[in-house]
């Protein structure tokens, strides 16, 4: 590791840090309905969007009600834009007249982007029209996002409420959410965008001749605008291949800076709103604690594997490096403007939210970089998490340390004034046992069925079959595709071909496994911790605003994810590891 990139880490973590608490704050207001700066120019709007759809704000729904209005409208556009997608040849603003999507992969792209997942199994420049980036790519980057955060409210006002039956209005907090917070944000981030050269516009692609006197085609589009709801949302669809690698998409290191801070935001914000709403901060800054520790762990794992390279590549002996560290570090996949450290930074704060958004291809990492973002997502996505996701993820597992908290000392745990009984627990463990057996269970699968593993076990060829590696990299493939899809973050080792029938079937059906299948267990039991009374505070209640709730925390945190999925981890990264240490690489 570098000074200059040990550097770069701290002021992101520092600036995160500032940004936390002012947004936080606004986010609290904008929920409870309070007066805000925003409300002169956004109230009007909000009141009509009500009258126009007949939504009475003042209506609070049970949580039954509540998680029925985000299945319903989940649905609805998920439909919507498998439609759009399947006739697209056929609207306008497709100047390069692209087809229509194919089945099956236009069920995964509705799927992907219904669930904030936004995994792309297709080339966007090659595939998508301007009207289906914007119309049915974009904005379900808002109201997928905007799901996520009212779902998020709605588990912090169980926790927050007491002797009520009901959560909030499903509508007036998805609302809310898009036209208070995402929608200014996004205008925010994509103008910062545009000053750094990242394009805005209709225009038809571009054809150039190179200097070998070859024609290439470069995209064009509305990529700002997308760009910035991408990151906002932790939605990570990019509107090129390339994704945040390309240069109209993320063009400069400030840029690639303010990106990362778009993704990271929200989540951290939510902290000091889940303080604010259960009327003490101090319980949101130990939330902030427990996630700011994991980053840095992450982190710090991923940047010196990177910087030390692959030891097959090292030049021992040479004075200014170290033995057995490669020249210059695992510079492949990266971008010379980003760099190691920036690139290790991006990767770990990508995968530590729902995002999926890539400055670098997460294939050509070291086996141990490579490791880390896969935990990440096996983590449940807890570390700041996606919008929303990553609060009601956190949550869930503050339930599950104050409940083995209150086994350790043969006490019923109790959080925030609240006794954690057997339905809460019950609805927590369907919660992580749903994210653990659908990620297990379609990756074995995959590992296994023909459609997947003919190319991994007998590889014909480095360009043939549906995977490009073979061994324990391989398996890594598999596992990070399914790791990726069921926990709703869309990032992927790139060696797969996952645009086929069955990858393209089966990660849809893991994204909503995912994304509906955790969600409603955790609205259950926010719905029956808001109908408890308050237990007032004893001698032998558990503190959870310290630092032994914050290590309680992270441990829990990471002993749920070691137990789970090591073993899966241990045949694909780690063994990779041991075996490029000695001389053998998978291809």
């Amino acid at each position: 590791m570098t000074a200059n990139g040990i550097l770069q880490i701290g002021v992101f973590a520092v600036v995160l840090l500032l940004l936390t608490k002012p947004l936080g704050a606004y986010m609290a207001k904008v929920f409870a309905g309070e007066r805000t700066w925003m409300h002169r120019v956004l109230r009007p709007v909000e009141a009509a969007v009500y009258k126009l759809c007949g939504i009475d704000e003042n209506h609070e729904q049970r949580w039954t009600q509540y998680a029925g209005g985000v299945l319903v409208l989940s649905a609805v556009s998920i439909v919507f834009t498998y439609l759009l997608l399947r006739l697209q040849q056929w609207f306008p603003l497709n100047p390069q007249g692209l087809g229509n999507v194919g089945t099956d992969l236009a069920f995964n792209t509705a799927a992907s982007f219904g669930t904030n997942t936004n995994w792309q199994s297709y080339v966007p420049e090659t595939t998508m029209s301007y009207l289906s980036q914007m119309l049915a790519l974009a904005t379900h980057n808002f109201w997928s996002a905007a799901m996520g955060i009212a779902v998020a409210i709605a588990v912090i006002r169980g926790f927050a409420r007491h002797s009520v039956d009901t959560l909030g209005s499903f509508w007036v907090d998805f609302t809310r959410a898009t036209l208070y917070v995402l929608l200014p944000l996004s205008v925010v981030g994509a103008l910062l965008l545009c000053s750094q050269g990242a394009i805005q516009n209709f225009d038809s692609y571009t054809k150039v001749a190179t200097v070998e006197g070859a024609v290439q085609t470069i995209p064009q589009g509305p990529l700002a605008s997308q760009e910035a709801i991408k990151m906002i949302g932790t939605n990570g669809g990019g509107f090129t291949n390339a994704n945040s690698a390309h240069p109209f998409e993320n063009p400069t290191p400030f840029s690639n800076f303010i990106e990362m801070l778009m993704i990271f935001i929200i989540p951290a914000g939510l902290t000091y709103t889940f303080g604010k709403m259960v009327k003490d901060t101090r319980q949101g800054w130990a939330l902030y604690a427990a996630m700011s520790v994991l980053f840095l762990l992450g982190v710090f794992v991923v940047y010196p594997f990177e910087q030390a390279g692959n030891p097959i590549l090292a030049k021992q002996g040479i004075e200014t490096q170290a033995i057995g560290t490669q020249p210059g570090g695992n510079m492949e996949g990266k971008e010379v403007r980003f760099g190691i450290a920036a690139s290790s930074l991006f990767t770990v704060v990508t995968t530590d939210a729902s995002c999926g958004a890539v400055n670098n291809m997460h294939d050509s990492l070291t086996p141990l970089g490579g490791l880390v973002p896969m935990v990440n997502i096996e983590l449940g996505e807890v570390v700041f998490g996606g919008v929303g996701s990553g609060m009601y993820g956190i949550l869930l597992f503050a339930v599950l340390a104050v409940f083995i908290a209150g086994l350790m000392v043969g006490r019923t745990p109790e959080y925030l004034g609240k006794k954690i009984e057997q339905k809460e627990v019950k609805m927590v463990m369907l919660a992580v046992l749903v994210l653990a057996f659908t990620l297990l269970g379609f990756a074995a699968y995959g590992s296994v069925a023909h459609f997947a593993k003919d190319s991994w076990i007998n590889p014909p060829g480095p360009t043939t079959g549906n995977l490009n590696n073979n061994g324990p990299h391989g398996l890594s493939e598999i596992l990070y595709t399914y790791t990726s899809a069921v926990g709703n973050n869309g990032s992927a080792f790139a060696g797969i071909n996952a645009n086929t029938p069955f990858f393209n079937t089966t990660i849809g059906l893991a994204m909503l496994s995912g994304r509906f299948l955790m969600l409603i267990p955790l609205l259950a039991a926010a719905g029956s911790l808001a109908q408890k009374k308050l237990v007032p505070v004893s001698a032998g209640t558990f503190p959870t605003h310290g630092p032994l709730f914050v290590v309680l925390l992270v441990g829990v945190v990471l002993i749920v994810g070691a137990l789970t999925f090591f073993p899966a981890l241990s045949l694909g990264p780690v063994v990779e590891h041991f075996l490029m240490h000695q001389g053998r690489l998978w291809s």
